[in-house]
């Protein structure tokens, strides 16, 4: 009471230091062998008292200057008169320039470490601890100076865009950047550039330990195998045999960690000092519209002091370090790292603009590492208007946690839009009519393919997700492991199913909801299909992101052994029109006061404690009771620790009421007396009621609520039968494989006077005979290290969608060039592929020589012209050599062939070159 502003600073800064681990002792009382680091007040100096100086184990290292809690804005102003503190003699000690400065007002506080190359201050959560400033001390160098001299990236096996990233990166730590933005197109390799970064810091700048910041476990799990895979350049050890990787999943942090992998939920919790359920972690915490007026603070804790970490990487950063979250990243004195393939403007701003890499799905297709899409419509009748059911039709009414039916006889006319579709009213024929076009249309979508490519379906939710695996099952005739359904409410081990999906036959199709909508690898998948509507940009552009991994031909075919032809392009089927919806760029500060009950529960979980989210949740539970059975009450109480639904609204209102408060805290004294608890006593006690309140709420409790209160029961229109109105490749498709199209004519036409293949088939056809196989890879690598987007085989299924192919698929990548090529030059009216020309141009041959009365081939002669022919049909081109090898040299070479043709040999070999390429 009645403190001076001055002495009220003094007493927050006391109070932070006695935190951090600080004695506080006045000049006339030191004692510096009382502990490793005593803060003395007043100390005396060349330029007068200092406010507080630091001594770590009896040795001066810092000083502190304090001013008032309002002239906060004014601490830069007072950074020469600590400097001066700190470069002045002490009394009686013959001391250095003390390195450590700061400046704090109690609230806020700023340091400046004078080692660093260009000392610069920066303000911190709170101070370091003693221990923390004693290792720093021991060091010749500070971090920000031995990062100025990270050695160069042996950057064998990087792909370019990852060699800029890490050179920018490295550049921005040189100049001291405390903000960074990785933005790469996903599939490019943002996890290995940053574990490849983490693995430079550890190992050239000695950075003690590096915290990778996801926001659900699932993504943290893959981070997990990604360190366990990693392999440097300059070790035959893996990451994990260097260094040790620690992934929380519990409060406990191991300080001999380099790497610790977190979901930011549990650092929050952590930071709280609060356990939290592991099921909080499952759910990305920025699709939860809870939106505190005043945000829980966190509050220094000093097992986790903000020095903990040197460096945080932050993966899927556009997501969830906004609001509530960002306390996390604000509470540690480090380097923070962006990692996300879709940036928004709050993005680019919290990493300070500073964009070190800017790689976007485009580029990465352009380069190769990603594939493109293409869209393929599915619309149908009931998908865009609805039905209405009328009065009097009997109906199957589903609950929608048991799927138990009733019959029921409807009073009044029921009619439903687009919009109540697998929500209040389940249609299964309009499910069925997209499913069936789906398969009816596979052959088009995917031309000569015996099974279904690796498809994943995005339902609206699990009772969608379970109406679509049904009737998937039934559409394609197919078993249980043919479809399963990928979310973590599925029965089966998601992660079990999911590695199913990625690397065996089955299943050929995932349905999910939203565990694999964004941040997971399954490179295998070739078709998306969307039977939900999604209105945020960043999140759609997240989910489009699963199908554009590239994969090998060989290792596609370990799962999908048709294919005949690498994967070149991934296919969304849009059921819902969601390439068409208005999207928005971010989800807007300002939300709609009406939240979801499922995001307030989801805020309870993770730790949010705040009087309207309490107040809210406990008005939403005592509505959804007056609706429940006396058996799903006693289903919420088996789950919510024995409490019953009013028990656990009482404890909700009860954690911010006033007399509830002070009765606790009455309680809660150490012995009945008539004096009245303090604020710390108040405080105390409601923390305890709201760790009560918020007790239940587990992932359990929650998935139970978040079922019952949504309608009880759906109708079941089996009586209208939907219809098919439209099925075929989008016109913005088209339009692009036009581009595409026109793109490869002009390049091919650009280079026809520098390739000699492109040479002959433009300006000399008489010599097309003359074309090797080596001619036709010379123009291959040409377009592949030029041009990666006009691989022949994209350029090929661009034609697909704009010419009638006739003949199928090319057999290989080099045929399908020479085949474009002869379209192109104008030899071939439709695009035909090229062994099938020379199996046309052969017959066509053969008829002519065996036409009249002239001398017929025998048979073994027909077998022998028949291997040649499949050999220009391959190579392009038949040599006297050629007859050394396979297949001709296990059927007696050359000589064998003189034997069969005799000295017609040569002049066959020449005809059949020629004209077999016409």
């Amino acid at each position: 009471m009645n403190q001076t502003p001055e002495q009220t600073a003094r007493d927050n800064i006391d109070k932070q230091l006695r935190a951090c681990g600080w004695l506080i002792q006045d000049l006339k009382g030191i004692r510096l062998q009382a502990g490793i680091g005593v803060a003395v007040r007043e100390y005396p100096t060349e330029q007068g008292p200092a406010d507080y100086i630091l001594f770590v184990e009896g040795k001066p290292v810092g000083v502190i200057e304090a001013k008032r809690e309002d002239l906060g804005f004014k601490l830069t102003t007072v950074e020469e008169q600590s400097g001066g503190y700190a470069v002045s003699k002490l009394k009686y000690l013959n001391n250095e320039p003390l390195p450590f400065i700061y400046e704090s007002t109690g609230i806020i506080t700023r340091f400046t470490d004078c080692r660093d190359p260009k000392p610069r201050a920066r303000e911190v959560f709170s101070f370091h601890r003693p221990e923390s400033l004693r290792d720093w001390s021991k060091v010749s160098k500070s971090l920000r100076q031995r990062l100025q001299n990270l050695p160069q990236l042996d950057s064998q096996g990087f792909r370019d865009c990852q060699i800029k990233a890490l050179a920018n990166l490295d550049l921005s730590f040189k100049n001291n950047c405390p903000r960074a933005l990785i933005q790469m197109a996903t599939g490019a390799g943002k996890t290995f550039t940053a574990i490849t970064a983490i693995y430079r810091l550890i190992k050239f700048a000695h950075v003690s330990r590096v915290l990778f910041l996801v926001d659900t476990k699932n993504l943290g799990e893959q981070a997990e195998q990604e360190f366990m895979a990693y392999l440097p350049n300059d070790d035959n050890r893996k990451f994990t045999e260097l260094y040790n990787v620690q992934r929380l999943k519990s409060n406990y942090v191991a300080t001999d960690s380099q790497v610790c992998i977190s979901t930011i939920q549990r650092l929050y919790s952590i930071l709280k000092g609060e356990e939290m359920d592991e099921s909080a972690e499952e759910i990305n915490p920025a699709e939860a519209r809870w939106d505190k007026r005043e945000p829980v603070p966190v509050v220094y804790n000093p097992k986790l002091p903000i020095e903990f970490f040197d460096v945080i990487i932050i993966d899927e950063c556009h997501r969830s370090i906004y609001n509530l979250w960002k306390q996390v990243l604000d509470y540690f004195d480090a380097f923070l790292i962006g990692l996300t393939a879709t940036p928004d403007k709050r993005t680019f701003g919290f990493f300070n603009q500073n964009v070190v890499s800017e790689y976007t799905h485009e580029e990465a297709v352009a380069d190769g590492v990603n594939v493109g899409y293409d869209v393929f419509i599915i619309e149908t009748e009931i998908s865009k208007k609805g039905s209405a059911i009328w009065q009097g039709e009997w109906v199957d009414r589903r609950e929608r946690l048991s799927r138990k039916k009733r019959w029921e006889q409807l009073d009044e006319n029921f009619t439903y839009t687009g919009k109540d579709l697998d929500r209040v009213v389940v249609n299964p024929s309009q499910i069925r009519a997209i499913i069936r076009t789906f398969k009816d249309r596979l052959p088009q979508i995917f031309p000569e393919r015996k099974e279904v490519p690796k498809t994943l379906i995005f339902a609206k939710d699990d009772s969608h997700a379970d109406d679509i695996i049904q009737i998937v099952r039934e559409e394609f005739g197919e078993g249980n492991q043919f479809c399963k359904k990928v979310t973590y409410k599925a029965e089966e081990d998601p992660k079990s199913i999911l590695a199913q999906f990625r690397n065996d036959y089955y299943p050929r199709v995932a349905v999910t909801v939203d565990m694999i909508a964004t941040g997971t690898d399954v490179r295998p998948l070739e078709c998306l299909v969307f039977m939900r509507d999604v209105k945020s940009k960043n999140y759609f552009e997240q989910m489009k992101g699963r199908g554009t991994r590239t994969i090998t031909l060989d290792d596609l075919r370990k799962v999908t052994p048709s294919a005949t032809y690498t994967k070149d392009h991934f296919v969304i089927i849009d059921a819902v029109g969601v390439t068409k919806s208005t999207k928005t760029d971010s989800r807007p500060l300002e939300r709609n006061p009406s939240v979801p009950l499922k995001d307030l529960l989801t805020a309870v979980a993770v730790g949010a404690r705040d009087e309207d989210l309490f107040t809210s949740l406990a008005g939403r539970l005592a509505r959804l009771e007056q609706i429940m059975t006396a058996q799903e009450k006693q289903q919420f109480s088996e789950k919510a620790q024995g409490k019953s639904i009013s028990q656990v609204v009482k404890n909700l209102l009860g954690a911010y009421d006033p007399d509830n408060i002070e009765n606790k805290a009455l309680t809660e004294l150490a012995e009945p007396s008539d004096h009245l608890p303090g604020e710390a006593e108040l405080a105390a006690a409601q923390e305890d009621l709201m760790k009560i309140a918020a007790a239940p709420f587990t992932g359990d409790l929650n998935a139970f609520i978040d079922n019952v209160r949504k309608i009880h029961e759906q109708v079941i229109d089996n009586i209208n039968i939907d219809t098919l109105d439209f099925a075929g490749w989008d016109q913005e498709a088209k339009d692009k494989a036009t581009e595409l199209a026109q793109e490869f004519a002009a390049y091919l036409e650009t280079n026809k006077d520098e390739i000699t293949a492109l040479q002959i088939y433009y300006n000399q056809p008489y010599r097309r005979r003359d074309i090797t196989e080596k001619m036709i890879k010379d123009v291959l690598n040409l377009i592949k290290t030029d041009k990666p987007a006009l691989a022949p085989l994209r350029v090929w299924k661009a034609y697909e969608q704009l010419d009638k192919i006739v003949g199928g698929s090319p057999k290989t990548e080099l045929t399908a060039l020479v085949a474009l090529i002869r379209r192109i030059t104008g030899l071939d009216q439709i695009l035909t592929p090229y062994d099938k020309t020379v199996d046309r141009n052969f017959q066509d041959w053969i008829f002519k020589r065996h036409a009249g009365a002239g001398e017929k081939f025998t048979t073994e002669q027909m077998a022998w012209l028949h291997m040649m022919k499949d050999h220009i049909a391959i190579s392009f081109h038949l040599d006297r050599e050629d007859f050394d090898y396979d297949p001709f040299n296990a059927q007696g070479g050359l000589g064998k062939a003189w034997q069969l043709f005799g000295d017609k040999t040569e002049e066959i070999i020449e005809e059949l070159n020629e004209v077999l390429v016409a």
